[in-house]
């Protein structure tokens, strides 16, 4: 066999049943110079017979081979395989997982094409336990584009987040040169391997290519050696590596490098083991604080100031060994936003607790003013509720906790009621049992409960959907309801301690309800079956498919649809939709688009619907649209009304959604149907859980909000300020964001690149049909959404005199005035001219590339506008009342704007007439530094992007 251009290493333990499943997705690679060297770790069962039958299948492709005694790691089997490898390049899978198709060949490509010594691509989970097998890409804004660095030092986040081995391709004499080797007998080697290389590589391309597919398997009878963290040996290993790539990079000189994995291990390696702390025992406790402390003192204090300030809590009280204080922290981690200690005030100041506050540094980092605990609303707060006490008997179960009275705000003297909640996770019609409390009393910084409840007497489940029961108490106080989750803590619950339940479907779908203890600890109840039960639920199962439950269902609704009188109501609707259009199969290639609730056609989602035409891709293009006719709207889509019957069955059995702002909030989206939330904007005010009219709704509203928002599969950013703010406030998972920038900015990413490159503005044809003056400058008037008293939509009247401004600049100015979606402007005749309204405009972007200057204030088009590099003015005139009084900002404008900022008409019209030295040359180092703050990920590329992920082969 003549060389082969790649060897893959193929390690396996135990595994006899997966191993073919890798080795196959090898040799399907299309790159065929590919061989693959298996490596048994000295298997106990037949893994390494399966291992010698595939050799023997394929002799010139696969070679066979075992260590003499096993080695309790994948060090030794990798290394094994490297000095075995033939091939140019050297790549590792687990037998576990597999590569992607074209895994081989992008990476050869890019390591032959760039002389690299290291080529990293996208590796994407498989969470084999979800519904669908859900998949998340690792750390994605990493392989936003093909790029090559020089040194790990011009890309720190890749050393400090792209720790794994297995989706890389390396030059196997790079290896042997620089004898990198896995580490043998400690766990945690890929994190020292791959920063060895990473340090030692002359030259490093990433590629936006998916390589590797790593199956995760969370509830696996076996746990892999990462996910066993309640072993103190695990965190030993963990922290022994950890010291050795600090050693490495320390030797290197590379403070920045190991400044930024000190951060990362305060938010993410410590932040793993905290979470389990509170099921594990004191001597476990105890150890782990010795070993975390030690490391946690050789930590840059500033690296506290980087992590959000429940991780640095966190990491402060156990270097106290503060257990009373720790325990209640790392809840609040597992549950984000939950407040779970009744909090100190000293001094005007709130803290998280009243210890620790004689130092500076205890008081810096213990300091939680910001979050306003002491001045939102108790119902915008999420209590912790902790159990105390738990038993049942015969089926009664008896219940006791207590829930936080944050800084006694619940006074002794308040009028307080609450019930215990039960209730389906995944409601199909069952109904939510609420149980009063037999206990309640003010207990100063708690508020304690009891509480019993007969389960086979008030919890009713239909028996096959809603399988998990989640348990709440909700509390009144004065009248305002607050729900609480109710955490396990420290209190023991024995799952083997089931109650009796009476399903609706009976006995035969299930008969008991088990406790359980979900992942972010709170206490819930699972439907199981035994005996007959657990015999015939398949059966039942099939037949309330496909039996006579299925054509009762087909009855009751052409009932339904004769029900004339209320049959467009909302409610309806809402009905039909969950219970009869989610039942339809999902049609593969149904992609339902929509830009600003249906009003415009416009865009990202435009953007990305005119790529996928472009390219020829094949997929049926749903377009809603709200009014009485859709205008502007494509010819080649199917139109159809928001709200109307056609529109909810095309979101029922649709593969795509992509829109800019939100699909009707009470549609539940199917799980075979993916999420593409565009966004609308870079956030400049507050949005989500941080504006305070949301913080002000009820838990209830809050819980209804948050529901709708994590339908959301992928949400594009376009920087990390994105990530910052409106990822935070929305509460959106990391893995649901999706660093590309947005597609509607491509074309003004193009403008730019091509007026750098000619010298030269194009116009374009939307000036002619304007009527514009090609010796005119144009000025774009585009400000943000502007409400009456009470909320309601009014006609937007201009903050300036336009007839003023028609007078003093018509001879050699343009004004267009473009208003919020929302809004409407009505324009005298005597500017006719030279002031135009372009408001039924459906998309920005052609403006924006249309106009030599924006006059903006709040609006979020000044970060899209920013990509020109073109002159900004910021008339503010209601500056403080806007960012104090009203949703309020994440950073001041005035500090920041990237062009002169005004209040008055006469500045405004002052900076208007000396414009090139007042806005433009001034300003012109500020624009580019916002442009880098805040459009990091807009390259020009961000529709072929999402079409190459979610809608081409290649990008499969």
């Amino acid at each position: 066999m003549e060389v082969p251009d790649v060897s893959v290493v193929v390690i396996a333990y135990n595994d006899a049943e997966r191993l073919p499943t890798a080795v196959q997705s090898v040799l399907d690679q299309t790159l065929h110079s590919v061989e693959v060297v298996i490596v048994d770790d000295c298997s106990k069962d037949d893994t390494f017979e399966v291992a010698q039958a595939l050799a023997a299948g394929t002799p010139d492709r696969v070679r066979a081979f075992q260590l003499p005694q096993n080695s309790g790691g994948c060090g030794a089997p990798r290394n094994f395989g490297i000095q075995r490898a033939t091939g140019t390049y050297v790549m590792f899978l687990d037998s576990d997982d597999v590569l992607e198709r074209n895994a081989c060949r992008n990476m050869l490509d890019a390591a032959q094409s760039t002389g690299s010594d290291l080529v990293s691509g996208l590796c994407v989970r498989v969470h084999l336990d979800s519904r669908n097998k859900k998949t998340t890409e690792w750390y994605p804004w990493l392989y936003s584009q093909t790029r090559t660095i020089e040194s790990i030092t011009e890309l720190s986040d890749l050393l400090v987040f792209d720790t794994l081995s297995t989706n890389k391709c390396y030059r196997r004499e790079f290896l042997i040169e620089q004898g990198l080797e896995f580490p043998v007998g400690i766990h945690y080697e890929d994190l020292l391997f791959s920063a060895q290389a990473y340090v030692a590589a002359s030259r490093i391309t990433l590629i936006p290519n998916h390589v590797y597919y790593w199956n995760v398997q969370e509830s696996a009878a076996s746990k892999s050696i990462s996910n066993r963290r309640h072993e103190i040996a695990n965190f030993v290993h963990r922290m022994e590596i950890h010291r050795r790539v600090d050693a490495l990079l320390e030797s290197k000189g590379y403070d920045e490098l190991k400044y930024r994995k000190d951060i990362k291990f305060l938010k993410h390696d410590l932040v793993l083991h905290l979470r389990d702390l509170p099921l594990l025992g004191d001597d476990y406790r105890r150890e782990f604080a010795e070993l975390a402390n030690g490391y946690l003192a050789e930590i840059d204090p500033k690296a506290y100031e980087e992590v959000q300030r429940m991780h640095a809590i966190c990491a402060f009280l156990l270097s106290k060994e503060d257990w009373h204080n720790l325990l209640p922290a790392t809840d609040a981690l597992t549950n984000p936003g939950r407040l779970t200690v009744p909090l100190a005030e000293r001094d005007g100041e709130v803290y998280w607790c009243a210890e620790h506050l004689d130092t500076e540094r205890g008081r810096q980092i213990l300091d939680v003013t910001p979050s306003r605990y002491d001045t939102r609303s108790l119902t915008s707060l999420a209590l912790g509720n902790r159990l105390t006490s738990y038993s049942s008997d015969d089926g009664v179960v008896s219940l006791g906790g207590r829930v936080v009275n944050p800084l006694g705000r619940i006074s002794p003297d308040a009028e307080i009621s609450a019930v215990l909640e039960f209730s389906a996770r995944r409601s199909v019609g069952g109904k939510t049992a609420r149980i009063p409390v037999t206990t309640l009393r003010h207990a100063g910084a708690w508020i304690e409960w009891k509480g019993t409840a007969d389960i086979a007497r008030t919890v009713r489940p239909l028996g096959i959907i809603d399988a998990v029961w989640d348990v709440r108490l909700i509390l009144t106080v004065d009248g305002q309801h607050i729900r609480t989750r109710v955490s396990v803590g420290g209190t023991p619950i024995d799952e083997a301690d089931s109650l009796r339940i009476r399903p609706r479907l009976t006995k035969l779908v299930s008969d008991r309800f088990v406790p359980e203890v979900t992942k972010k600890g709170n206490l819930s109840y699972v439907l199981a079956a035994e005996g007959k039960a657990a015999v015939h639920t398949t059966a039942m199962i099939e037949g309330a498919m496909h039996g006579r439950t299925a054509q009762l269902a087909k009855t009751s609704l052409r009932r339904l649809l004769k029900a004339k009188k209320d049959l467009n109501s909302g409610e309806t609707k809402l009905r039909v939709y969950h219970e009869f259009y989610s039942k339809l199969p999902i049609r593969k290639g149904l992609v339902v688009f929509e830009s600003h609730l249906g009003k415009q056609y416009s865009d990202s989602p435009k953007a990305i619907y005119e790529e996928m035409r472009r390219q020829g891709v094949a997929f049926e293009a749903v377009w809603s649209y709200a009014g009485a006719k859709p205008t502007g709207f494509p010819e080649d889509a199917t139109l159809v009304k928001r709200w109307s019957w056609q529109y909810l069955r095309a979101l029922a059995q649709a593969e795509f959604w992509i829109d800019n702002q939100g699909f009707p909030l009470r549609l539940t989206k199917r799980p075979g149907t993916t999420y593409i939330q565009t966004w609308h904007g870079t956030a400049l005010k507050r949005m989500g859980f941080d504006e305070p009219n949301t913080k002000s709704r009820g838990l209830a509203a809050q819980a209804s909000f948050q529901q709708a928002l994590d339908r959301f599969d992928h949400f594009l950013i376009r920087g990390e300020h994105d990530r910052r703010t409106l990822a935070r406030g929305f509460r959106l998972r990391e893995e649901v964001l999706l660093p590309v920038g947005y597609p509607r900015n491509d074309d003004l990413a193009e403008a730019r690149r091509k007026e750098a490159e000619t010298g030269h503005r194009d116009r374009g044809a939307l000036a002619a049909e304007l009527g514009i003056d090609p010796e005119k400058k144009v000025l774009l008037y585009a400000p943000t959404f502007r409400a009456a008293p009470g909320g309601k939509v009014r006609a937007f009247q201009a903050p300036f005199d336009v007839e003023e401004f028609a007078e003093r600049f018509g001879d050699t100015h343009t004004l267009l005035i473009r208003t919020h979606y929302l809004n409407s402007v009505s324009l005298p005749p005597s500017v006719r001219g030279r002031v135009i309204d372009v408001s039924s405009h459906h998309d920005i972007t052609p403006l924006l590339a249309l106009a030599d200057g924006l006059i903006t204030d709040y609006s979020s088009v000044m970060f899209d506008y920013g990509l020109l590099d073109r002159p900004m003015i910021f008339f503010t005139y209601d500056y403080d009342e806007y960012s104090k009084e009203n949703r309020g900002t994440y950073f001041d404008l005035k500090e920041r704007a990237p062009g002169p900022v005004v209040g008055t008409e006469e500045e405004l019209f002052g900076v208007i007439a000396n414009f090139k030295d007042e806005a433009d040359t001034k300003f012109a180092a500020a624009r580019q530094r916002f442009n880098t703050e805040f459009s990091e990920y807009d390259r020009g590329d961000a529709a072929r992007q999402i079409v190459a992920k979610f809608f081409t082969r290649s990008g499969k």
